[in-house]
């Protein structure tokens, strides 16, 4: 009779410190904001199942490029001299960065951005990348930049650069110094700090751009020059890294917003990392419990002592507050935070496919958003079962010319969604109403009544009222949006909207933001917002026309607005 035999349990593997910072944020052992939690969540994701874009984590890579700050010393302070040690979260970005090449085996990001609070750091982090670049990175001929609009701020991250190689033999060793160079001769490779003010910005063979500051960028200008640079090299990277700001037209403000629309999934990019730590919605900044968020390195290069004393100051002095708002805690001041919570609409209940011919039997309202002739054009229909669910089946319409364009100003992959189905082209460099027309009437099932703002749509209008639709005009101001505005917002938080998961207008949700009158009325606002929000304020509308012919008159209609 066989005895029998005992082993020893096998041991779980070990997760690389970069997918242990990932996991430890999402069990909240690490404490971090919604943003980060997603880019956490992409990079576990990726890992489990990026091979199927051709994505692979290299961990001897990532190892490589975390290990090369072990030969690096701090500078100033009280860190004069100290090991660059990096932390956590410092780990996450520079083996994200270092370790993920695409299917051509070269890097995989070629973007990086990174905004956290003043004092974490992210400068000496950038410049400790930039050495990495000149050095490590078996590159013949790098050329890398610290890059901004002024010699002043350029020479800042340089200057990190230079105090870096200073302090370490195996570094000073090799590097060639001077006051505005450190060069590599056997690899005829450089590390340069570069403003706009000498215009010395084109031309430019870029391996590393380091873009500090961004919020105090003006416009895109060195941006643009330094990533139009990178456009011979194999795996070149622009890395730019900033505080939080306040203008909403500016370059930082759409790569702050573009960032978040890549975490959350909602624009597909590879080549695209993003790191934005912030308070989340609902946070108050005077609660130091969610100052981490915004503050990674709090006990490290930031302390509560310094945090606590800049809340001080900020409540006794309030025009200091929007200040210590953006730089202390990421909150973007005079802007308007987004509106949907895009976990919400991501429910699998919300996002599940249905069939349109199994809502015919429902009562059901439609929407005209044509307020542009060039961009994108919508058409919402919204039906609504005996159970109070609303199902939104959105038609774009969009100019063929000029797609691709489009394409690279609102960065998302319009050709595609014409080629799935979801956005219809049609010929020309304006949308042509005629087709409009013609898909609605081709439309099997007809509305109770079809909505459209007046404005660009009143022949389309008369035209449809003549085929024998009813037209209702809304207009597009808080008399008409206000409670289909809030309405909608609580259908969206009470898991009664189904949207079936299409991508243009889960984009559109995720760009929404919303304007409130001084009566707390809101409405959503194109011209406030980041991008396209056609097909949402469209199903606003539909939305509007139901609650009055379907729910009996508005409470705006009985009452009128409130005003204080």
């Amino acid at each position: 009779m066989a005895t029998a035999t005992t082993s020893k349990p096998r041991s779980k593997r070990r997760l690389h410190p970069v997918a242990q910072y990932a996991a430890d944020v999402l069990a909240g052992r690490i404490v971090a904001g919604r943003s980060v939690q997603l880019a956490c969540q992409r990079h576990l994701d990726d890992l489990a199942k990026g091979h199927e874009r051709g994505l692979v984590f290299d961990e001897a890579a990532a190892d490589r490029a975390v290990g090369f700050f072990d030969f690096l010393q701090l500078s100033e302070g009280e860190f004069a001299g100290r090991p660059f040690t990096l932390q956590p979260w410092q780990v996450f970005i520079v083996g994200s960065l270092f370790g993920w090449k695409g299917a051509d085996g070269y890097r995989r990001f070629r973007t990086a951005y990174i905004e956290v609070g003043k004092g974490n750091g992210k400068s000496p982090t950038a410049a400790a990348i930039g050495l990495y670049g000149l050095v490590a990175d078996n590159e013949e001929g790098a050329e890398i930049y610290s890059a901004a609009t002024t010699r002043e701020q350029a020479g800042i991250l340089f200057r990190d650069a230079m105090n870096m190689v200073n302090a370490s033999p195996a570094l000073s060793g090799r590097i060639e110094r001077n006051v505005r160079n450190l060069a590599v001769l056997s690899t005829n490779s450089f590390f340069r700090p570069l403003s706009s003010e000498n215009r010395g910005l084109d031309g430019k063979r870029v391996h590393m751009a380091l873009i500090d500051e961004v919020h105090e960028h003006p416009n895109s200008t060195v941006v643009d020059k330094m990533r139009a640079g990178t456009k011979g090299r194999r795996q070149s990277m622009v890395v730019e890294i900033t505080n939080s700001g306040y203008d909403r037209t500016s370059v930082c403000w759409d790569h702050h917003s573009y960032s978040l629309q890549v975490v959350e999934g909602t624009v597909p990019n590879d080549s695209w990392f993003a790191y934005v730590a912030g308070l989340d919605q609902g946070d108050e900044w005077t609660d130091e419990s969610v100052w981490v968020k915004a503050n990674p390195n709090i006990g490290v290069s930031v302390t509560l002592k310094y945090l606590r004393e800049q809340v001080a100051e900020a409540l006794g002095m309030p025009a200091k507050q929007n200040i210590v708002k953006r730089l202390n805690f990421c909150i973007w001041t005079q802007s308007f935070a987004q509106w949907l919570d895009m976990s919400l609409w991501d429910t699998p209940e919300a996002a599940a496919p249905f069939s349109e011919a199994d809502l015919g039997e429902y009562p059901r309202w439609d929407f005209l958003d044509l307020a542009s002739t060039t961009d994108l054009a919508a058409w919402v229909k919204l039906y609504r079962d005996p159970d109070g669910r609303y199902y939104i089946v959105p038609t774009f319409f969009a100019p063929e010319d000029g797609l691709r364009e489009r394409e690279l100003r609102d960065r998302v992959p319009y050709d595609q969604w014409v080629r799935e189905g979801y956005i219809i082209a049609t010929e020309g460099n304006v949308i042509d109403y005629d087709v409009i027309r013609e898909h609605i009437r081709a439309d099997a099932n007809v509305p109770l009544e079809i909505g459209f703002d007046p404005w660009n749509a009143t022949q389309i209008a008369t035209q449809l009222m003549g085929d024998g639709y009813k037209m209702v005009q809304v207009r597009q101001g808080f008399f008409s949006l206000a409670e289909p505005t809030k309405e909608f917002g609580r259908l969206i938080k009470t898991g009664l909207i189904r949207h079936g998961g299409n991508p243009v207008m889960r984009w559109m949700a995720s760009n929404v933001v919303v304007e409130t009158d001084a009566a707390g009325n809101m409405k959503p606002s194109k011209a406030k917002g980041t991008g396209r929000i056609d097909g949402i304020v469209a199903a606003i509308g539909a939305l509007s026309r139901a609650i009055v012919s379907d729910g009996g008159t508005s409470v705006y209609e009985e009452r009128g607005m409130l005003a204080y």
